[in-house]
């Protein structure tokens, strides 16, 4: 098993400590152990402990969380819990940085709530964003899977009160991240991304409303397929076709309020014979 072996040499300046990584053989010829130096690490007070760093972590990679902590550790070391805490941390500075959890704090003066209330509304919109689950689900994920400031557990209790407090608040937290939104908003940039799946524009004035037949193509001026299209576009659907009729000068009264192409009452084309 390597080992860092010491090694004392005394120089007119004094004494001088130099460090060996080491490891004992058995020679079978010789019937007893010989030590084997693996690395020399040089005198002790010019030890290049980056260098001894970057060893102990690559080593540790090669353990599990407990095995490489009670390696670096001495004495008896267990590890009770190991939660990751990236995503959180995340969320937690956007959250600060908007200015929500001050605003909550806030509206808990003078209220029967715990302090925590703020701390377990973070908690479940960090669970809505990278787990997203139930009320009774986020608080056994707060509890255990993952690690957030200023809250090591909690209860599904808590989790519906603060909800509870949330529909109360909510105007509050909606114009407070309306304003910080709206700064960052502001700044200067270079390139903007568009999605354009989700997006669409709108103008002031409407588009030239100009006839087209199936294939897109313009219908000439005073056509009897103009007339058609002048039907279907009263409908208030310019793209899908609707039912025309042709006024007619008989007797016969229209059976409804209006035609089918939306020109109102009046005279109808009477039905045909059977």
């Amino acid at each position: 098993m390597p080992y860092v072996k010491t090694s004392v040499r005394t120089t007119r300046a004094g004494t001088v400590r130099y460090l060996q990584l080491a490891h004992n053989e058995w020679d079978q010829d010789a019937q007893r152990s010989r030590t084997r130096v693996l690395y020399n690490f040089g005198r002790e007070d010019e030890l290049d402990k980056d260098a001894v760093r970057r060893l102990v972590a690559a080593l540790s990679r090669l353990l599990d969380p407990a095995e490489a902590l009670a390696a670096a550790e001495p004495g008896e070391l267990s590890v009770t819990a190991s939660r990751p805490a990236g995503g959180t941390h995340v969320l937690d500075q956007l959250w600060r940085r908007l200015g929500l959890g001050e605003a909550v704090r806030t509206t808990l003066t003078r209220r029967r709530l715990s302090p925590d209330t703020e701390r377990v509304l973070f908690a479940l919109v960090a669970n809505r964003a990278l787990a997203a689950s139930s009320k009774l689900a986020a608080a056994d994920w707060i509890c255990g899977d993952v690690h957030i400031d200023g809250l090591d557990e909690t209860s599904d209790d808590a989790c519906y009160r603060a909800m509870d407090h949330l529909l109360t608040i909510e105007p509050v937290l909606a114009e407070q991240a309306c304003y910080q939104v709206t700064d960052l908003l502001n700044l200067e940039v270079d390139l903007l991304f568009f999605d354009t799946t989700s997006t669409y524009f709108e103008t002031e004035e409407a588009d030239e409303d100009v006839p087209r037949d199936d294939r897109g193509e313009q219908v000439p001026a005073g056509s009897e397929e103009e007339a058609g299209q002048a039907g279907f576009r009263a409908n208030g659907n310019p793209r899908t076709p609707g039912t025309t009729s042709r006024r007619s000068s008989s007797g016969w009264p229209s059976p409804g309020t209006g035609s089918p192409s939306g020109s109102g009452p009046g005279p109808g084309t009477p039905p045909t014979p059977a």
